[in-house]
């Protein structure tokens, strides 16, 4: 199986090299990137390109992975549509409304099942227990969640070139794509109206480190690409804190929180049905499942399994592998996520940005009559 990629950060090389460790017959036959900082996890002999077009044209791949920082998705997306290659992209696949519908408009055209996504929470092992306790809980009422990054992380936001709305699309888009997707699967349905608030109050320069032990924190994960050296005094313009309430079209409606400076991380939720609840944490490794007469439905304990795989996506990332080379060896037929599920989470961050820097609930009625026109769900 030849497999090329628009980038080599190093989320590619991870997702690249655990998919060489599940499929020994992949051969890495090409790759793009201007500044290739981690072509040594799939092969320093791998051929470079200087296009995509060409790389494609020369290379004839089986699979053309997309890992290119978030602003250049849409132009290498259309680049493997126009050569026919079967693509998995890195989330989010579009940083804009525009070039969501243009992608909307291209997939109606080849088709959807041509793009598989990176929405690695859809295949942990907290959402496969999740989708088979839900409809134990009677329709959806009412859920809150959240996704805080500890101040490690954060400061890797703030120093890399995801600190950029331009490039990135934003924080809400670049990291919390995961969590509106899985929202969005338990609704079952999608938010009509949203409200958000936030902005960056930690990450400033009142707030600079004045310890050695803290200063070494704030640099602990490494950025390369249009990086910055000080987390406190970039020019990035993303928040560091944001919350926000959806209501969904069945009614249902979402509280979400997320913080970039948060010592002790998580990333809870607490999903209310009429007939039971479930709450878990990605993070601190468990779900529980309740009816509402007490009983216990599911009770999971995640930190007991295999440390070597919960060390990315808390386990997820070698279950995504997993199902995907099940998925390219013809051995499975679906996957649990795809690229319309993406493109509507990233519509519904979209609109939580808007509702941030608006001030204004922000509905999305016309939105979805827009995407919707292109019958991608058939």
């Amino acid at each position: 199986m030849k497999v090329v990629t628009a980038g080599i950060g190093l989320r590619a090389g991870h997702v690249l090299s655990i998919m060489k460790e599940a499929m020994p017959e992949i051969e890495f036959v090409g790759f793009y990137d201007p500044q290739p900082t981690y072509l040594h996890m799939i092969g320093t002999d791998v051929p470079r390109f200087d296009e995509v077009a060409q790389m494609l044209e020369d290379t004839q791949p089986d699979l053309f992975f997309v890992g290119s920082p978030n602003s250049f998705h849409l132009e290498h997306i259309k680049v493997g549509l126009a050569a026919g290659v079967r693509m998995f992209t890195e989330k989010p696949v579009v940083t804009t409304k525009d070039d969501t519908m243009e992608l909307a408009s291209l997939l109606a055209e080849h088709g959807t099942d041509r793009v598989m996504v990176g929405l690695v929470l859809r295949y942990s092992q907290h959402m496969v227990d999740l989708r088979a306790v839900l409809p134990q809980l009677g329709p959806i009422v009412s859920l809150e969640a959240n996704e805080h990054i500890g101040p490690y992380h954060g400061a890797f936001f703030m120093r890399d070139w995801r600190r950029m709305v331009k490039w990135s699309g934003g924080f809400m888009l670049e990291k919390c794509c995961h969590d509106l997707d899985i929202y969005n699967m338990v609704t079952g349905s999608r938010p009509d109206r949203v409200a958000s608030f936030g902005g960056r109050k930690s990450f400033v320069p009142q707030h600079a480190p004045t310890s050695n032990t803290e200063n070494e924190i704030m640099h602990r994960k490494t950025s390369v690409w249009e990086s910055v050296d000080d987390a406190f005094h970039s020019d990035g313009d993303i928040i560091d804190y944001q919350t926000s309430i959806l209501h969904y079209e069945t009614g249902s409606s979402l509280a979400f929180h997320t913080n970039l400076n948060v010592p002790d991380e998580h990333r809870r939720f607490c999903i209310m049905g009429a007939k039971g609840m479930v709450e878990g944490d990605f993070v601190r490794g468990y779900l529980k499942a309740t009816a509402r007469d007490g009983s216990i439905l599911a009770d999971h304990d995640y930190t007991k399994g295999d440390p070597a795989k919960q060390s990315a996506h808390y386990g997820a990332d070698h279950m995504m592998v997993g199902d995907i080379a099940a998925f390219l060896r013809g051995e499975t037929d679906s996957l649990p996520v795809g690229v319309v599920d993406a493109l509507e989470a990233g519509i519904v961050a979209m609109a939580l940005d808007e509702a941030r820097i608006t001030g204004r609930m922000v509905d999305l009625t016309e939105d979805w009559a827009q995407f919707d026109s292109y019958a991608l769900r058939g």
